[in-house]
């Protein structure tokens, strides 16, 4: 039986504070401009890409139950 994990519906509307989406995008400008980033810069900007996935899905599924709901 799969197990049920209540998700909070304000998390439909939660998205990565400002200055930490600001310094992702910085992070993936200076790469994407061929500049290299230091072993820690990679592992910062490898770190709020996943965040930012998991909580796009987190977004994604809240969604979904509010639309079922």
């Amino acid at each position: 039986m799969p197990e049920t994990i209540e998700i909070p519906i304000e998390l439909a509307h939660f998205e990565l504070p400002e200055g930490v989406q600001e310094r992702l995008q910085f992070l993936l400008n200076r790469q994407d401009s061929g500049e290299a980033l230091t072993q820690p810069e990679r592992q910062e900007a490898e770190g709020l890409v996943e965040l930012a996935e998991f909580l796009s899905l987190l977004r994604l599924q809240s969604q979904r139950v509010m639309q079922q709901g």
